[in-house]
């Protein structure tokens, strides 16, 4: 069973289905009579991708995600099927290249003693401005 390398991950051709269509706009007789948009499907269960790097690629997916579990890239920028198709192909290998790497996990911090000073003296003084705008007595005068 052949296979498609999407970035570093090897898919099986059978994950993949295309569909093509007639590309939409201008481009005279031929956009009549040729179907060379590209519609690919990939779907994420017969590629077996799992765990985390399904959870990353769902995630990125975004509105491309059928409730089906399938990622959906449409193409139809170049004038050829074979061109649109490669297109299509790199496009998944970016979002798989993309949701490859795992996040780093954040580590917490805690401010520093000094930023702690700071921030107690910076709330006294705007404490003490905001005392200064209290009623003004008339007797003053």
């Amino acid at each position: 069973m052949a296979s498609i390398d999407l970035g570093e991950v090897a898919v099986p051709e059978t994950a993949i289905a295309w569909k093509f269509v007639r590309a939409s706009g201008p481009g005279g007789q031929n956009v009549n009579k040729v179907s060379t948009a590209v519609e690919c499907r990939l779907d994420l269960d017969a590629a077996g991708i799992r765990g985390g790097l399904r959870e990353r690629l769902e995630r990125l997916a975004g509105s491309r995600l059928t409730a089906a579990g399938e990622i959906v890239v449409f193409v139809d920028t170049h004038r050829t099927q074979s061109r649109n198709r490669e297109a299509a192909l790199a496009r998944l290998a970016a979002l798989v290249e993309e949701a490859r790497p795992e996040p780093r996990p954040r580590i917490p911090t805690r401010p520093t003693g000094r930023a702690r000073a700071r921030r107690r003296e910076d709330k006294q003084h705007r404490s003490g401005v905001k005392k200064l705008r209290g009623s003004v007595d008339p007797s003053d005068n």
